[in-house]
């Protein structure tokens, strides 16, 4: 049976910054939850010191979002994965 396995380079670092690291995962695929309960799954493009550029939109070809980093109350990314 699959067994999962870690994603070469992978993790969340709890003792830096939101904004560092959403910076690691720069080009991966995420969850963004936000305070509303609103979640946005996407491509991280890029991140600054107040929005981050989320790509990819799932359900929404070609749109891309502009969230307030305020806003975010959960980041979700794939760590593992089966083998």
């Amino acid at each position: 049976s699959a067994e999962p396995v870690a994603v070469q380079g992978m993790g969340y670092n709890v003792a830096a910054s939101l904004k560092d690291n959403l910076n690691s995962l720069t080009g991966k695929e995420v969850f963004i939850s936000l305070r509303s309960g609103k979640t946005y799954q996407g491509r991280v493009k890029s991140v600054g010191d107040h929005f981050i550029h989320l790509e990819k939109i799932a359900g929404k070809d070609f749109y891309d979002a502009l969230i307030r980093m305020e806003d975010i109350s959960a980041v979700e990314a794939k760590f593992r994965g089966l083998q």
